[in-house]
């Protein structure tokens, strides 16, 4: 029998080797609110860093329950936060908003600066497809 628990666990256990899933979506143009044809790759996970940092999170009911997706740089806008505060928060929540993408391997070297009234925020992306630089302003 093939799956006889007598046979040791090397001969009983199949070896799967991942494969890399393509991730097409939809491209969006952010400033006219139009939705394009496929995009796939750097352009992708760039859209969905844009995206995600964008979306508040826990406001929309669509991204489901679990409220995973979204980032919550609302909370620090407006408020008058020294930048020790903002240089500690600014870089968890923009990280934990994007780790839950798989093609996301590390977010890292934050430089905040103010500039008037916002925020100028730029990083680096470590994904799939390579190391990206990200800029936001907040």
């Amino acid at each position: 029998m093939a799956l006889s628990p007598l046979k040791p666990p090397e001969e009983r256990a199949t070896i799967v080797t991942p494969q890399v899933q393509p991730s097409k979506t939809y491209a969006l143009d952010f400033e006219t609110g139009e939705v394009g044809g496929l995009i796939d790759g750097e352009s992708a996970v760039r859209q969905f860093i844009r995206k995600a940092i964008m979306t508040a999170r826990f406001r929309f009911p669509i991204y489901g329950v679990s409220h995973e997706y979204g980032c919550e740089l609302e909370d620090l806008i407006g408020q008058d936060l020294p930048i020790e505060l903002l240089n500690a928060e600014i870089p968890r929540v923009i990280t934990e908003a994007l780790m839950i993408d798989d093609r996301i391997q590390r977010v890292y070297n934050f430089d905040i600066s103010r500039e008037g009234d916002g925020l100028f925020v730029s990083f680096f992306v470590d994904t799939a497809e390579g190391t990206l630089r990200e800029e936001v302003t907040v």
